[in-house]
């Protein structure tokens, strides 16, 4: 079987960043995040989404959290010194990011967004996140991939 390559493993390889490439059974649909850490066998609290948004102002920021959790927008907005922000619609995900809906790595999009990861993601020694195609993920240093992407930590996710 041909291993595959996604455009965000390849970038990974060209800043010689360290990863392990995770493969999980699937449909040409997404699945939710708490069932592709229960494919992996992976701990939730390890699995991170990816989660786009529109704020008051216009400009779209991505949020990354635990699969388990879900997003505070408040706490979003405060964290980007937004009066507010809401979800694009599923069908904007792939014109704004390039990815499609249950593919969206925090990494590689079309352009660079404000990144913004749940404070726990700093605390564990390994995150694992889309690698940018359903059915694919990597593993990795969060301080690497916060890194990266130019995130930052904060709260944001309900309590």
């Amino acid at each position: 079987m041909k291993e595959i390559k996604t455009n965000v493993m390849r970038l990974l390889e060209k800043e010689g960043v360290p990863y392990i490439a995770h493969e999980y059974p699937h449909g040409k649909d997404a699945v939710d995040g708490m069932t592709v850490a229960q494919l992996l066998g992976q701990d939730p609290a390890c699995v991170f989404k990816t989660l786009v948004t529109k704020g008051a102002g216009g400009a779209y920021y991505v949020f990354v959290v635990p699969v388990a959790r879900e997003l505070d927008l408040k706490k979003c907005a405060r964290s980007v010194g937004e009066k507010s922000v809401e979800m694009i619609p599923v069908k904007d995900i792939t014109k704004v990011t390039g990815y499609v809906r249950g593919g969206c790595s925090p990494l590689g999009m079309k352009k660079p967004f404000v990144t913004v990861f749940h404070e726990t993601a700093a605390q564990l020694p390994r995150i694992i996140v889309s690698a940018g195609r359903i059915g694919h993920q990597i593993d990795l240093a969060p301080a690497v991939l916060i890194r990266l992407t130019r995130g930052k930590t904060a709260d944001i996710i309900k309590s």
